[in-house]
């Protein structure tokens, strides 16, 4: 049986990071992924790390987007890390000659402490060609930066790591966990066990019983599948915002076989009271199946929340009118800008969307109609509320003011010129909030909220954020988790 003082169960930032601070620990440290390559959604991610200049501060924000759902012990670790977590990422970047560099950014929503964050980026690491680095890949340039800053300091250090190496189940011992069930065999752990798994993006079933809304494509990865969760519960762990996740809408691909939604252009984020840049053009709306717009197309952290208004359930019909949504734009629009945005860390994956959008129609991704007529028969919805609905929306965009959803108007454009272009649009999932119930010190909690002796989480894996998301704190508290949990398990 391989043995080591420290196991860690997963291959993202926060097991990394967790494997980093093991062995700098001093522990030995056994580091296991199930794919063949590591980086999980982590390698895909927007690449910012949350930071902040005042704790204090940050907690207030922190408490209000969360909504009571996680204990403010949990989140003050959070916020004294974000004050951390810069200059930690500073030090991981010099040491393999990155360049990193700070810089500041409100949070999402204008809740009291909004404007102490800022963001630590990985904006250079000269000599590295990120494409030969991760050529299955796509997705922030910013993300695979860091993840290489990640996976070059794992290297550096003598962690064991253990690829194309799935985990099936916890090893328990008088009540402690001792180690883990490998496809590879029994690998013991003499002091603790790290579970940095992931969520459920790709567990369907988990999110039928969890989540209202039904389907929800994954936007990014298939290894995802919820893991790190049974393997808790079957020692006891608690759950939490087992609802919450953190997603959009976006296309599906024609081609069946094709394992992920397709996220939207992303466009800049908005803060409430102050509203959308004036240069930035949302060239769709979305209406459901009676032909009748249903929602603000752009939330202010539409890649957040973006999907909620899918989430209706209408027991006349026994069924979800809003999904799937169809998203319209007219000629001009479609010239904008490529509507599509496809993100992967897959082997078996390539697909890259089109500038003019026109390879899409090809694909039957997009439809095309060269009257609205055209597009109602198209759509199978009622030509006349659906002609009342774009002339009610050049109407809106004429008088600059959306009184029904609230729209930013400055992102507003009408849709008038045909053709017409039309994509059934579906909720995506990028990443899960929910999962194992743990403490400061990133220990996983039973039912009583007493710690599961020799378990800690990291990252993703029972994520902190149980209400409404910040943008780049999934990726802080994977570093300040990871950090924590590599730490106190190096000790235990």
């Amino acid at each position: 049986m391989r043995e080591a003082d420290v196991v860690v169960v997963g291959f993202g930032f926060a097991g990394g990071i967790a494997a980093i601070e093991a062995a700098d620990a001093g522990a030995e440290v056994i580091l296991l992924e199930k794919m063949r390559d590591p980086g999980g959604i982590s390698v895909c991610s927007a690449g910012g790390i949350r930071v902040t200049r005042d704790a204090r501060k940050a907690l207030i924000y922190l408490e209000a987007t969360n909504g009571g759902t996680t204990p403010t012990s949990v989140l003050k670790a959070l916020a004294d890390g974000m004050t951390e977590v810069g200059a930690y990422m500073k030090r991981l970047g010099d040491a393999v000659g990155a360049v990193v560099s700070e810089r500041e950014a409100d949070g999402n929503y204008p809740f009291e402490g909004y404007d102490v964050f800022g963001f630590s980026n990985v904006d250079e690491i000269p000599g590295v060609d990120l494409a030969r680095a991760w050529p299955h890949v796509r997705g922030s340039p910013a993300g695979a930066r860091m993840f290489k800053v990640v996976h070059d300091n794992v290297r550096m250090r003598s962690v064991e790591v253990h690829l194309d190496t799935p985990v099936r189940r916890l090893i328990r011992e008088n009540d402690k966990v001792v180690g883990v069930e490998t496809d590879r065999g029994p690998m013991r752990a003499r002091r603790a066990v790290v579970l940095a798994t992931g969520g459920f993006e790709a567990d369907h079933e988990m999110q039928k019983q969890f989540w209202q809304l039904k389907p929800v494509l994954s936007a990014a990865v298939r290894c995802n599948t919820g893991d790190g969760i049974r393997m808790a519960q079957a020692v006891g762990a608690s759950l939490w915002h087992m609802w919450h996740f953190h997603g959009c809408y976006g296309f599906r691909h024609s081609d069946p076989n094709y394992p992920f939604g397709i996220r939207l252009k992303r466009l800049p984020d908005w803060l409430p009271g102050k509203g959308a840049r004036g240069d930035v053009r949302m060239a769709w709306i979305i209406v459901n199946r009676t032909g009748k717009r249903f929602m603000n197309e752009y939330h202010p952290y539409l890649q957040d929340t973006g999907h909620r208004p899918m989430d209706h359930y209408e027991p006349e019909l026994q069924d979800y009118p809003n999904v799937p949504g169809y998203l319209i734009v007219d000629d001009e629009g479609r010239k904008l800008y490529p509507l599509g945005a496809p993100t992967y860390n897959d082997r078996n994956v390539s697909f890259a969307w089109s500038r003019d959008n026109l390879a899409e129609v090809d694909l039957g991704i997009l439809k095309r109609a060269n009257s609205v007529e055209e597009m109602a028969a198209q759509m199978k919805t009622n030509a006349t509320v659906l002609a009342r609905t774009l002339a009610d929306w050049n109407r809106t965009c004429a008088a600059g003011r959306d009184p029904e959803f609230g729209r930013p108007p400055s992102s507003m454009i009408p849709i008038a010129k045909p053709p017409f272009f039309w994509g059934e649009v579906w909720p995506v999932v990028s990443n899960t909030q929910g999962g194992p119930a743990h403490d400061e010190r990133q220990r996983v909690l039973d039912a009583f909220g007493e710690p599961i002796p020799g378990l800690y989480a990291a990252g993703e894996l029972g994520s902190v954020f149980g209400h409404l998301y910040m943008s780049g704190s999934n990726l802080a508290e994977c570093f300040i988790g990871g950090r924590i949990a590599g730490r106190e398990a190096a000790k235990a």
